[in-house]
């Protein structure tokens, strides 16, 4: 299977447009071809062209969104890049072991993207809950500073190692069902939050860490349509019970 077909980089809020130019360089040196682009501060931009060098095509063919949702709504594994210690722990990989989640996934025939944040800030709370999974680059804990490109840099190669270490191996089993879609997982997270609210489940006022830590289990779970649909026809027939 061609995975440059499933993998997509997903760059958010870039404020220089070299940076945009020079990921592009950096995705297309090992071997993925297709960019999209959130509500970046400039582009299309000539900086950004030079930067790329020859990797001009993936600029010219990158996709723009204003909100990254609109991005990866159709994606199946959403892994975003993260250096923050949240108070609510996610399931965090190194980009080596990143990469394998992302073999299966495309060997499932989901399709990934891969999400980078801003330079000065990196992702929002809100953009990482929209995550399957969570990447962190271990750099030194004395200097961790990282420009934009070399991070794209390091996760794609190693996507790529890992694509070259089992191009021969057909042994990975395969998924009976297609994973659910970020958009699908979402309208699911949104059908029980509805249910939770309507048995009174806990305070509106003041839900704490419950409507994250809901998120997190389905973010974490992999699910597939299937289940998707056994989820959402569960919390409508209980729906209906209560209305009767």
């Amino acid at each position: 299977m061609d995975y440059s077909d499933s993998i997509k980089i997903v760059l958010v809020g870039t404020t220089h447009p070299g940076n945009i130019g020079a990921a592009a360089r950096a995705i297309k040196t090992m071997g993925l071809r297709h960019l999209d682009l959130v509500s970046p501060k400039e582009f299309p931009s000539d900086e950004a062209i030079y930067r790329s060098k020859a990797a001009k095509d993936i600029l010219e063919k990158a996709s723009t969104y204003e909100t990254l949702l609109e991005s990866v709504k159709e994606c199946e594994v959403v892994i975003g890049t993260s250096a923050r210690n949240r108070k609510v722990p996610w399931p965090v990989l190194n980009p080596k072991d990143a990469s394998k989640e992302i073999s299966l996934a495309v060997k499932n025939n989901s399709k990934v993207a891969i999400v980078f944040g801003r330079e000065d800030r990196g992702l929002t709370n809100e953009e990482l809950g929209l995550c399957n999974l969570h990447v962190h680059i271990p750099t030194n804990e004395d200097y961790t500073s990282l420009n934009l490109a070399q991070a794209v840099q390091i996760v794609t190669y190693e996507i790529r190692m890992k694509f070259l270490e089992s191009e021969n191996l057909k042994n990975d089993q395969e998924w009976d069902v297609e994973l659910a879609s970020a958009e699908q997982t979402e309208r699911l997270i949104e059908h029980m939050d509805e249910l939770m609210k309507e048995v009174e489940f806990y305070d509106t006022e003041n839900p704490r860490k419950l409507l994250m830590r809901v998120r997190r289990f389905f973010k974490r779970s992999g699910i597939d349509v299937m289940e998707t649909n056994i989820f959402r026809g569960l919390f409508s027939t209980i729906q209906k019970k209560l209305n009767k």
